[in-house]
């Protein structure tokens, strides 16, 4: 089902999804580690070059992207990721390292981590260094809704996402726009055109509380749509 809700900022925004997006550093404030949103984009932006998928570019035979491979320990009976025990974790030893010679990712690749990124994926190790497949092969999860306390704000389950992060940061939704303004900005989001003037009319002296739904919907039959 497709909603249309109001942006905050003051533009008209179709969304397809029951929860919005928010940044990863978000998202861990208030939620445990996930290797696909946390941990998979620092391993592959410096570590999968040479110790990915590709056999033939791999280093030191060591491969992080699969369980097995990076917990499996070698002839000196040390693994990259050892679940629970940062510590003992080779992975850990080398992005922590001063040593240029050890250091991971080394100097010539031109990579670094940010001091966040080193603790969170200490932190992901620590938890247990649980992967997950790739995003295409979990089936999605409908999100509980936020409980909120403005309550007579929320229209429709995505008001309730919105509303409890501005809760979150102490900020409020701004006053919601006048009947002709609305008119003109969802036009020009669904159409890139902007409305001719006996629509924005009839949308106006329309008091149907579903007035807004079926412009929306008569904008959606047009070419331009």
């Amino acid at each position: 089902m497709t909603f249309i809700y109001r942006n905050l900022m003051g533009m008209a925004l179709i969304a397809t999804a029951m929860t919005p997006v928010f940044s990863a550093s978000a998202a861990k404030a208030t939620a445990k580690i996930e290797f696909n949103r946390d941990v998979r984009p620092i391993l592959a932006e410096n570590c999968f070059s040479c110790h990915g998928v590709d056999s033939a570019s791999r280093k030191a035979g060591l491969r992080l992207d699969k369980f097995e491979a990076a917990t499996q320990k070698d002839k000196d009976n040390k693994a990259a990721i050892v679940p629970g025990k940062p510590q003992e974790s080779e992975l850990i030893r080398r992005i922590m390292t001063a040593d240029a010679d050890d250091v991971m990712p080394p100097a010539k690749i031109h990579k670094t981590l940010t001091p966040e990124q080193k603790v969170t994926l200490r932190d992901w190790i620590a938890s247990g260094a649980q992967y997950q497949p790739h995003w295409s092969y979990i089936a999605p999860v409908k999100a509980p809704v936020p409980v909120v306390r403005n309550k007579k704000w929320v229209r429709n389950p995505i008001d309730a996402f919105i509303l409890a992060r501005l809760e979150q940061e102490g900020l409020k939704p701004a006053p919601e726009a006048d009947k002709r303004t609305l008119a003109r900005r969802v036009c020009l989001d669904l159409t890139g055109l902007p409305p001719k003037p006996e629509e924005v009319e009839a949308f106006v002296n329309d008091k149907a509380k579903d007035a807004y739904e079926k412009y929306v919907d008569r904008l959606m039959a047009t070419p331009a749509w």
